[in-house]
C-alpha cells in the first residue's frame, strides 16, 4: 500500500498497519526513510510559525529557518533513535518479545502517521498564533501520536508473541 494509504489506515487501526510493516522484515533503510520523511514534514510544518515570528520580532527569517533545519533534520533523528532504544529496553524489561527494530518502527511510523496533524498545527501556529486553538490542535496531535505509538509498541512486543493479529 502507498504511504498515504497507510497513514489513513493508521487512523482507523494503527495495530494492523504496524503489523503489516513488521511483516516486511527488519529493514533499516525503510526505517530511516520513514523517520527522515517525518522530520522533513516537521520542518515544513514549522515554516509558517517561523515566518510569523520573523515578521513580529524583526529577526532574520533565514537564520530562524537554518536553526530549525539543523535541529529537526540532524538532531531530532538522533534523539528519536535514542528514545526508541530506551523504549525497547523498557519493553524488554516488561517481558516484551519484540526486536529493537520494532521499537524504532513503532516510534518512527507514529511520527510520520501524525504528520497531517503536525502540518495543521504548524498552520494554526503561523496563521492564528498562540492561544486555545493552537493548544487544541497540539493536544489532538500529541494524543494521536501517543495512541499510534502505544498501539504500535503493543503490536510489536506483546500481540505478536500471543498470536494476535
Amino acid at each position: 500500500m502507498a504511504v498515504t494509504g497507510d497513514i489513513l489506515a493508521t487512523y482507523r487501526g494503527p495495530r494492523r498497519v504496524v503489523a503489516r510493516l513488521l511483516e516486511m522484515g527488519p529493514r533499516e533503510d525503510r526505517l530511516l526513510a520513514i523517520l527522515m520523511a517525518g522530520c522533513a514534514l516537521m520542518f515544513i510544518s514549522r515554516m509558517p510559525s517561523l515566518a510569523r515570528e520573523a515578521h513580529l520580532t524583526g529577526q532574520e527569517q533565514n537564520m530562524l529557518l537554518a536553526n530549525a533545519l539543523f535541529g529537526i533534520i540532524f538532531v531530532a533523528p538522533l534523539a528519536m533513535y535514542s528514545l526508541a532504544l530506551l523504549c525497547h529496553l523498557i519493553a524488554r524489561g516488561l517481558r516484551g518479545t519484540g526486536e529493537s527494530h520494532a521499537a524504532r518502527l513503532a516510534l518512527f511510523w507514529s511520527f510520520l502517521a501524525t504528520s497531517p496533524l503536525m502540518l495543521l498545527n504548524g498552520l494554526v501556529a503561523g496563521m492564528i498564533g498562540p492561544g486555545p486553538a493552537l493548544n487544541l490542535v497540539g493536544g489532538v496531535w500529541f494524543s494521536a501520536f501517543l495512541w499510534f505509538w502505544i498501539s504500535g509498541m503493543y503490536q510489536a512486543y506483546w500481540a505478536r508473541s500471543q498470536g494476535q493479529p
